[in-house]
């Protein structure tokens, strides 16, 4: 027997996945095993290794291969790839164009006097895109290369009263206004309509393409919709308030139960006093949630001084922090995470949508199996042709939508099954009469419970402390 069929009986080279890595390890224990540094070079040659070879390691293992003998060894390393960078979106403008009380240097606030808003002109850039970087090829100890994965190209998504260049490198604005993220991230440019007094019979509803600023409070019973963002110096009462983007109220709202205050961004208030609030993104309250209904795509924070949830009902996507949750009279409280209504609603309109697409297309197919038979008989006249191609296109057409409805459902039911990162989070106490729902499960309290967090874990809600 040859020393190389020696070694292949009682050697092997076990590669890395990406074949970046070679390592050696006994296949079969022998005693007395040896071999030189050539046999071992012509062993790995033989098993394909070509590149990266660690000769001082092939050293040791031809001095003292008997201490090799239960480990894997390595014996060989290629080049692992650099992976591409993606590119990005960098917004050349600053975003926090928020109107806040004047603060006096005695820290005195004066609500009459308002900072500017942060507007830009006409033509100014207000967006580029970074392109991606390429990444590095790597070298596999077998010799081949190992090909990167390449940056992704990022897009613009192009809102309201913006223009992208011809080579889409940047985006500027196409009017004078405020830069504004809506729904899906879109970037507009927004004019901006502003009250100086409260939104009561004077004023009377609003509907506006842009921006809203109200210096004064909007009074039960009416009305603001703005396509951008509606900031409000005083406090809202049992008024509607729709917003593209966010919505932000210096006091707070006390909406009687009545009402509804709607963000495709976030909400941003003082307090809420049986209101009803959602918001696509966030709600942030710097100070209490007394009986309201409050719906959010990610977050429901309200950790201020007191940071209080007490009753109603509370919905949110991701997660729920509160400094107390509950009171001491066992007040029914409901905190549900790991939701999305938005998502559920879409996914209800969706699944309809595709029980009439399939009876559209079953219509459709019907008809051209009939005008197929008459084209094979010779029988089809120059109307009936042009309506066979027609039906064609449409068939085509309405098959492509339906994939793409069927895709959307896949991607929805994925993202409502998904409650790994929905969590509660309680800084100082959760009472009795508390009810915590993450995703499909419930957990019912009975008694208080100090600085605690609750997050789905293995089939049930799961307890631990905050941290």
């Amino acid at each position: 027997m040859t020393q190389q069929t020696v070694l292949e009986q009682c050697l092997s080279i076990v590669l890395s996945d990406d074949k970046s890595t070679a390592y050696l390890e006994f296949s079969k224990q022998e005693e007395d095993f040896a071999c030189t540094l050539d046999e071992l070079e012509q062993y790995m040659a033989s098993q394909g290794i070509k590149y990266g070879v660690l000769r001082e390691a092939m050293l040791a293992f031809v001095s003292h291969p008997e201490a090799y003998v239960k480990d894997q060894y390595k014996i060989a390393e290629g080049i692992k790839p650099v992976q591409g960078t993606d590119g990005f979106i960098r917004v050349l403008v600053g975003m926090d164009n928020e109107r806040r009380p004047l603060e006096a240097e005695d820290g005195k606030v004066d609500y009459k006097e308002v900072t500017r808003l942060n507007n830009v002109r006409s033509g100014q850039i207000i967006a580029e895109r970074i392109p991606p970087i390429d990444g590095t090829v790597g070298r596999a100890v077998t010799g081949e290369e190992i090909p990167f994965r390449p940056g992704k190209e990022a897009r613009f998504k192009v809102g309201k009263n913006v223009v992208v260049n011809p080579d889409g490198s940047a985006m500027y604005a196409a009017l004078d206004g405020l830069v504004t993220k809506t729904d899906g991230n879109k970037l507009n440019v927004f004019p901006v309509y502003e009250i100086n007094g409260d939104v009561d019979y004077n004023i009377g509803n609003i509907d506006f393409v842009g921006t809203v600023v109200i210096r004064g409070n909007v009074l039960t019973g009416f009305k603001v919709k703005a396509a951008g963002d509606i900031r409000v110096v005083g406090g809202v009462e049992g008024a509607e308030l729709e917003a593209g983007g966010s919505v932000e109220i210096s006091g707070g709202i006390i909406g009687y139960n009545k009402g509804l205050v709607q963000a495709g961004h976030n909400v941003k208030c003082t307090f809420i006093q049986e209101g009803n609030v959602d918001a696509s993104e966030n709600v942030m309250v710097s100070q209490s949630i007394m009986h309201s209904t409050i719906r959010a795509g990610n977050a429901v924070i309200c950790e201020g001084t007191k940071g209080l949830i007490v009753g109603g009902s509370i919905q949110a996507g991701k997660n729920v922090s509160a400094r107390v949750i509950g009171n001491s009279m066992s007040t029914v409280t409901s905190i549900e995470v790991g939701v999305l209504p938005r998502l559920r609603n879409e996914l209800t309109d969706l699944r309809k949508e595709v029980r009439e697409q399939m009876d559209a297309l079953d219509k459709t197919k019907k008809a051209l199996t009939l005008l197929d038979q008459l084209a094979a008989a010779g029988q089809l006249s120059p109307d009936k042709m042009s309506m066979r191609i027609k039906l064609s296109a449409t068939q085509k057409s309405a098959l492509r939508l339906s994939e793409e409805t069927k895709t959307r459902i896949f991607e929805i039911e994925k993202m409502l099954e998904d409650t790994s990162r929905a969590r509660v989070d309680i800084h100082k106490m959760i009472y009795g009469g508390s009810k915590i729902v993450i995703g499909r499960y419930t957990k019912f309290i009975k008694d208080p419970v100090s600085r605690i967090s609750f997050y789905y874990h293995d089939g049930d809600i799961t307890m631990v402390p905050f941290i």
